[in-house]
């Protein structure tokens, strides 16, 4: 019996389970996202969570290299350990928690698995910077016609010399019209 049993074991031995939890995140810190099944999604986040938290926690320099030491203990991949210290570090530094996104995909065609892909959250162009800058803009523009009063003034602002005799002409010729 499993009672209590959390964990997935994906169908493999602990050695191979392992194996292949360190090879997806090496992936997925080298590519930001990787798509493969659900429940491998699901375990490889339990997996890289603590991992990237790891490299938040360090107050001296012993401490960074011990940090170092056990992330390197779980991926075996020095470009993806340098890679995730450097980069991916200073980046997730402000968030408290949080730092992958699931997406699922539908089933794959060939044996119905379901299919994921799984990002890390603050390394997605579409999610991340593009609706704080979309959203920012839509608040003061859809204020009782404010934008269109704006954008009228300047128009009248950047070409007075120009327009304005235009304008004297038109209003003549209107005036002796009636």
């Amino acid at each position: 019996m499993r009672h209590g049993d959390k964990i997935n074991n994906l169908g493999r031995k602990k050695a191979h389970r392992e194996a292949l939890l360190g090879n997806m995140a090496s992936q997925l810190i080298t590519h930001k996202r990787i798509v493969t099944t659900l429940a491998k999604a699901k375990a490889l986040r339990t997996f890289i969570e603590p991992l990237i938290t790891k490299t938040k926690k360090a107050d001296s320099k012993e401490q960074i290299m011990h940090n170092h030491r056990l992330v390197f203990s779980h991926l075996q991949d020095k470009a993806a350990v340098k890679e995730l210290f450097t980069v991916i570090g200073p980046k997730v530094a402000s968030r408290p928690g949080g730092y992958t996104r699931i997406i699922k995909l539908g089933i794959r065609v060939g044996d119905n698995a379901e299919r994921a892909m799984i990002e890390l959250v603050d390394f997605n162009e579409i999610y991340g910077k593009g609706i704080g800058e979309a959203a920012a803009p839509a608040k003061k523009t859809r204020r009782s016609g404010g934008a269109k009063k704006k954008a009228a003034e300047t128009a009248a602002a950047e070409a007075p010399a120009t327009e304005a005799p235009a304008a004297e002409a038109a209003a003549e010729e209107a005036t002796p019209a009636e």
